[in-house]
């Protein structure tokens, strides 16, 4: 049995180390064809721009007849736009800056002014600079219109520009008076931007536009191999639940067949969402590329739905949300936006949007700094399941004060295993001990735990947030950088990960003291192990969990210390124990069956033993 159950450990740790290589992406990047007309190339700087437009000439020379007539051939009533100028305008808020381009009608990048990422120079410091969505030159925004026998791409079109102080359109005018017109509207401090279609005068075959988008997400956090692994499209079927395409690995969602009432690209603390106001899209195939991290983009996501557009004049009301994931924003916006914050589905996404978050928020509105408030909730959360404690370590000092006898016990059957476990459990039934006493707090508080493990990696709360040596506790604490990288581990030591685990090893060294193992040695030996492979598993994660792991641990050490010190008296337990001797027994239904199936066990082990020992003869 002993050296079964170490293999069985092993195996688990070997496991999760497979697991981890296994889940790494490892997919080359095929270079993106470049679908413009011509290469052009824009700063990050917001000083390349003039804040009124930028121009480029596309073509200046005067089209020849027979210009004329294949432009015709290729974009019917739209051969006018097909030529033009690119311009880049502004509109701004207190929120983000937003770049348009005529070429196409749709939005170059937007700028959000109130949050900062930092990407590391080659000298290996960091530069600071504004947080940019759907700014790749490779990105985009595309309808597809089947005009005729003709398939026209609108990002091959130049509208003509119609702009005030909070909106701007773009208007592609047909020969024959058809209109095809975006309009972007903002509103003062809003990351919501009213994005209306409109259409006048189409043939009577065009009864749907089709909105191909392509989004290269970028790295923008300090831990993007975390942040590769919670970016991807989600959807919302209308009066369905929320689905999104897979996290970790090439998907395609295939909804073209429902009705679909909003789609997401989303990073760990951003998105941009195209919602659809009254109406829905027809259909959505959305799908994720990853990259591997050799490459300057993280993933590829794609979104491709359609618009149903008619004769006549026809309006398709729509929102883009460009900005980052807050709850209680996303809630403002649509229905079920908030679910793209992956805070885990089931039970433990309810612990965490209906009661973490929240408690979380009320604290924080009253201290500033989020580790002392990570602090602060262990230490409600320990008071509060105190009771519970205070039974599992009177329980524990109550098998303490028995290990003298269950020693004499081990002594006696020290060849049989089998029969002194039977016995320890009857000792235990006679003087009134649970030994299953000290694991009530445990189970109750892995629910609240396992939620911890999704809150803080996915709360834009805590992002960029410092405490003590940790400058972002929605990232890993590096204290030492490695030369080189461990699958499933990182290039890195994280601090609050390595106390975690030295805390660990201590708190179970000092209640290893007062149980006895005897009967099964090597789970005294697994109790070392956990920890070490536990290490090796949140070296990579969120800083502001390990820092809630490490001080939990810390208060643990001080309660169990304390209350045995000053609370328990040895004599006092020794006696109450003794009384509880002396009371009459009635075992439980539960106890019956335990001892009838030890007795079992025995009698086989006996009757294996005799058979064995027979054959020898």
């Amino acid at each position: 049995m002993e050296k079964n159950q170490i293999i069985g450990f092993a195996l688990i740790f070997v496991i999760i180390m497979a697991w981890s290589v296994i889940n790494k992406p490892d997919i080359e990047l095929e270079e993106a064809p470049n679908t413009s007309n011509t290469e052009q190339t824009y700063s990050a700087d917001e000083s390349s721009y003039d804040s009124k437009s930028m121009s480029e000439t596309i073509n200046t020379q005067i089209p020849t007849e027979s210009d004329i007539n294949l432009l015709n051939d290729q974009y019917g009533v739209f051969s006018s736009n097909a030529q033009g100028t690119e311009s880049i305008d502004f509109l701004e808020n207190d929120k983000f800056k937003i770049a348009f381009t005529n070429k196409g009608g749709r939005i170059k990048y937007v700028e959000l002014k109130d949050y900062k990422k930092l990407k590391e120079d080659e000298n290996g410091q960091d530069i600071e600079s504004l947080v940019r969505l759907f700014e790749d030159e490779k990105n985009r925004f595309n309808y597809k219109l089947s005009v005729g026998n003709r398939t026209i791409n609108t990002e091959e079109l130049y509208g003509s520009i119609n702009k005030s102080n909070n909106s701007i359109s773009y208007n592609f005018l047909g020969n024959d008076g058809s209109v095809f017109k975006q309009t972007y509207t903002i509103s003062p401090d809003s990351y919501l931007i009213d994005y209306n279609l409109s259409t006048k005068g189409l043939s009577s075959d065009l009864s749907k536009a089709q909105l191909e988008i392509k989004n290269y997400l970028d790295k923008i956090e300090k831990n993007y191999t975390f942040e590769k692994t919670v970016s991807t499209v989600y959807f919302k079927e209308r009066d369905e639940d929320s689905d999104y395409c897979n996290c970790r690995s090439d998907d395609i969602e295939d909804q073209s067949d429902k009705k679909i009432k909003w789609f997401s690209f989303a990073n760990q603390f951003f998105n941009t969402s195209i919602i659809a106001d009254n109406r829905s899209f027809d259909g959505l195939i959305a799908s994720t590329e990853v990259y591997d991290e050799s490459n300057e983009d993280m993933k590829l996501t794609k979104a491709s739905v359609s618009i149903p557009i008619g004769d006549g004049e026809n309006d398709f009301g729509m929102s883009i949300f460009a900005g980052p994931n807050e709850y209680e924003l996303l809630t403002q916006v649509d229905s079920d936006l908030e679910q793209i914050i992956p805070f885990g589905r089931s039970i433990f996404g309810s612990i965490n949007r209906h009661f973490i978050r929240p408690f979380f928020n009320l604290l924080a509105g009253m201290i500033s700094s989020k580790g002392i408030v990570i602090i602060l909730i262990i230490f409600i959360i320990k008071m509060a399941l105190y009771p519970l404690t205070y039974k599992m370590l009177h329980s524990q000092a109550k098998m303490g004060a028995l290990k003298p006898e269950i020693a004499k016990m081990g002594e006696k059957f020290k060849d049989d295993a089998q029969k002194k476990q039977m016995e320890t459990m009857k000792l235990y039934r006679e003087y009134g001990v649970n030994p299953m006493g000290g694991c009530m707090p445990m189970f109750i508080q892995m629910p609240i735990w396992y939620a911890l493990f999704r809150f803080f990696p996915a709360s834009i709360t805590f992002r960029q947030e410092s405490f003590l040596w940790a400058q972002d506790l929605s990232s890993f604490d590096e204290i030492l950088s490695l030369p080189f990288a461990i699958p499933g581990f990182g290039s890195h030591l994280s601090l609050f990960t390595i106390l975690w685990a030295i805390t660990t090893v201590i708190y179970t060294y000092y209640n290893m003291k007062h149980m006895d193992m005897s009967a099964n040695p090597a789970m005294k030996y697994v109790q070392y192990l956990m920890p070490i492979m536990f290490f090796v598993f949140f070296n990579n994660y969120a800083s502001g969990l390990t820092c809630y792991m490490f001080f939990s641990q810390l208060f643990n050490i001080a309660q169990t210390v304390l209350t045995k010190k000053y609370v328990f008296d040895d004599k006092k337990i020794l006696e109450e124990l003794n009384v509880k001797k002396a009371q009459p027994k009635k075992k439980s239904g539960f106890q019956a069956k335990l001892a009838e199936a030890m007795e079992k066990q025995q009698r086989l082990q006996e009757q294996k033993a005799a058979a064995k020992k027979k054959k020898k003869k």
